[in-house]
């Protein structure tokens, strides 16, 4: 087994998904089986929907999956606030409702990839926008990923580390190369070992 700490790799969407593309399940459980792949450990927020769907294929590819709840508890988490425990390694109960929790989950991937989403998911974005952390939309998936470009450019902040990309497999290299992308810039910046900064 190798020595070098996998990357973590967010998939930020919608809990529910009515609103997003017909297929926008099956691309999450694709997205999440190329992040397992491509031997990345995925990390979602514990939740339904897309999260659900990308814990699936990364946990059914053989990869490891870490979900952030909201909740304060596996009790809460199941009874509470209605979420899912299957398809995860480990689930971290923050206790911090969903702003928190989506502020931590952010905070503890190298990148983030969105798949369709409504207004949690671009929560995520924006924090993840302002942390100038890479990022991956899946266009054609619907809801926020297919409004993001637009988003991005009416800000005037410029146009951040984003991939766009509509192919799963090939989204998912983009991000991975991005961070590996970002991790060099910062290793000749600071020197050292810098991964995780």
């Amino acid at each position: 087994m190798s020595s070098t700490p996998k990357f973590k790799i967010c998939v930020s969407g919608a809990a529910e998904s009515g609103h997003c593309v017909p297929n926008a399940l099956e691309l999450a459980e694709e997205v999440g089986r190329e992040i397992a792949r491509q031997g990345a450990v995925i990390v979602t927020g514990a939740t339904s929907g897309i999260p659900f769907w990308a814990a699936k294929g990364a946990k059914e590819a053989g990869g490891i999956s870490i979900g952030l709840s909201p909740a304060v508890s596996e009790f809460a988490h199941v009874k509470t606030y209605r979420l899912p425990t299957d398809y995860f390694d480990l689930i971290i109960y923050t206790g911090f409702d969903y702003a928190g929790r989506n502020l931590l989950l952010t905070r503890a991937a190298d990148a983030v990839i969105t798949i369709c989403g409504r207004m949690g998911s671009l929560n995520e974005f924006t924090i993840a926008f302002e942390d100038r952390k890479p990022q991956g939309v899946l266009t054609g998936s619907g809801g926020a990923a297919d409004s993001i470009a637009e988003i991005v450019g009416k800000m005037h902040r410029g146009p951040g580390n984003i991939v766009y990309e509509s192919k799963p497999k090939d989204l998912v290299r983009k991000v991975i190369q991005a961070i590996e992308k970002e991790h060099k810039i910062k290793t000749r910046k600071y020197g050292g070992l810098v991964s995780r900064l």
